[in-house]
């Protein structure tokens, strides 16, 4: 199931658009937003008070959070997406309210053709404006100079795998694609980490937002069948989560947690949704 994604290591999918099917226009934020005690956000971006927006939508609907968000940082909020077992729910969920709203790929160059597949699918059928970012060290240079990190005993070298292959491609999409915000479809069910998680926070100097932080799998499903969405296809093979070929197997009868089956069971977090200081203190500790 090897085999590096063809797109370039940082392109649109999608070119520029018009008629219906263009983004609409969002309002900006308001001139009197409150101004954050802490850092800037990205982009000298006005101060928004991310703590009083995380209160303020503590009940909100996953909808009602999508549609603040667009509203408070415009043609600066992203999705990010892994093409993940249930992908589709969270983009469809961002697509619909904030039409055309940039989605960042990182393509590991390590997916399986499943991935490959499910994202061509919903690439076509949600009209994603897809962005692809890789890493500028290609697979098999990677090997030739570190060999095959996730072969190797421990967390260091799937460390160092995962901030070359994940870590660094994402943070190069998201400046070049000028985000301030961005959606990220975790959930606190899945990791003890992504249970600290606020439903709107801040990751580094941008601010991070969590429609879906309290649904379950449940939830998840419901979504799905109401809105006639697909699973990935290796969920009918066992598949509870899937990344990575090499790093992903069926959920087994077992299995205590569906993270187990991810990096052979010695960490939860790859280090996408980590801070700089969480990265450091979590990542290297198996979480």
């Amino acid at each position: 199931m090897s085999g590096a994604c063809p797109c370039p290591n940082s392109a649109s999918r999608r070119g520029p658009t018009s008629g219906p099917a263009s983004r609409p226009r969002i309002r900006r934020p308001a001139a009197s937003a409150t101004r954050a005690s802490g850092r800037p956000l990205a982009g000298d971006a006005p101060g928004v008070d991310l703590e009083a927006l995380d209160r303020e939508l503590a009940e909100a609907t996953p909808e009602a959070v999508v549609a603040r968000a667009a509203e408070i940082f415009g043609d600066r909020l992203v999705v990010t997406t892994s093409f993940g077992i249930q992908s589709a729910a969270t983009l469809h969920l961002a697509q619909s309210i904030v039409p055309g709203i940039p989605v960042l790929w990182v393509d590991t160059g390590y997916l399986p053709a499943e991935t490959y597949r499910f994202a061509d699918e919903l690439e076509r059928r949600l009209d994603l404006n897809l962005h692809v970012f890789q890493s500028p060290i290609s697979p098999a240079r990677m090997e030739a100079r570190h060999g095959r990190l996730w072969e190797e005993a421990g967390t260091e070298a799937l460390d160092r795998y995962d901030r070359l292959r994940k870590v660094e491609p994402l943070q190069r999409g998201l400046r070049e694609l000028g985000a301030q915000a961005w959606i990220s479809g975790v959930r606190a069910e899945q990791t003890e980490f992504r249970r600290t998680l606020p439903r709107v926070g801040r990751q580094g100097t941008r601010a991070k937002i969590h429609p879906i932080l309290h649904w379950n799998s449940r939830d998840v499903h419901r979504h799905l069948t109401e809105h006639a969405l697909p699973y990935h296809p290796l969920f009918d093979a066992g598949y509870a989560t899937v990344g990575d070929w090499h790093s992903s197997r069926p959920l087994g009868p077992g299995d205590a947690h569906e993270r187990v089956t991810r990096f052979g069971g010695r960490k939860q977090e790859c280090g996408i949704h980590l801070t700089a200081e969480e990265d450091e203190s979590l990542v290297s500790s198996g979480l």
